[in-house]
């Protein structure tokens, strides 16, 4: 049985609840005979109503923008599935993610003179005592890709915690993003701690990405994402797409709150 089977069919069995989420968010592990993956289960009755997206909907958000990094093979999020059944009903499971010892922190807050060269300052603050601080993050290909990819689904809480190291037995990528339930609004809500490619080209094998993934959408991605969200959802996911590659350069930050708060 393959990971996306197992969480989807697996005997789901919780283990805890990690309390510094808004929604009800459940650590478990699904077993099918001698296979167990750890994963974090997240049941629709659990959502929070929000005042800007539909009641009942963050479940599939976080599955849609699974199929979507799948199909344009930035694969920075961790297997996600629908699930029909589990203790609390319906919901999102998703593998678990352990970030490996000693892992790099790609987003942190440091002094302005502890910035390290190849990382990029978002925003300048203090802290609690008064010092001056900045945000930052890492400069590193699958970081970027991971910025474009929360460009392209809307991603209204990119905050550094959500942000992970993957194990070396991964393979797939260096960096996951997760907790992607407020993506895909039709209006614009970019809020991200990854502002750092603001106003840089895209890239020639990026802008092949985009394009791929636009002729994806007009087949079985479109399908896909058309079960998932609303019409006007995946429509104003298309246009992103295109404004991506007509503009040819990142986004630069727009409206009142382009970061999200907290950042972690």
């Amino acid at each position: 049985m393959d990971t996306l089977s197992l969480l989807r069919e697996g005997e789901l069995s919780i283990e805890g609840r990690l309390t510094v989420a808004s929604n009800l968010t459940l650590r478990g592990h699904v077993t099918h005979g001698d296979r167990t993956v750890r994963c974090v289960y997240k049941p629709i009755s659990g959502e929070r109503p929000l005042w800007d997206f539909p009641t009942g909907t963050l479940a599939r958000r976080e599955v849609a923008a699974y199929e979507l990094a799948e199909a344009a093979g930035w694969r920075h999020v961790p297997p996600t599935v629908l699930r029909e059944q589990g203790p609390f009903g319906p919901g999102m499971c998703q593998q678990w993610i352990d970030a490996p010892d000693g892992a790099v922190s790609w987003v942190d807050v440091v002094a302005p003179a502890e910035v390290e060269p190849g990382w990029h300052v978002v925003l300048e603050a203090m802290d609690d005592s008064g010092a001056p601080v900045v945000l930052v993050h890492a400069d590193t290909p699958d970081l970027r890709r991971l910025a474009l990819f929360d460009v392209v689904v809307n991603n209204a809480d990119r905050k550094g915690g959500h942000v992970l190291a993957a194990p070396a037995a991964v393979g797939r990528t260096a960096i996951f993003g997760v907790d992607h339930g407020v993506c895909f609004h039709p209006d614009p809500k970019l809020r991200t701690v990854l502002w750092g490619w603001s106003g840089e080209a895209i890239t020639a094998s990026e802008r092949a990405e985009l394009v791929s993934l636009r002729e994806a959408l007009g087949r079985d991605l479109g399908h896909t994402l058309n079960t998932l969200l609303s019409g006007a959802e995946v429509a104003a996911t298309s246009a992103r797409i295109d404004e991506l590659l007509t503009v040819g350069r990142f986004p630069h930050p727009t409206g009142r709150m382009p970061v999200p708060w907290p950042v972690f």
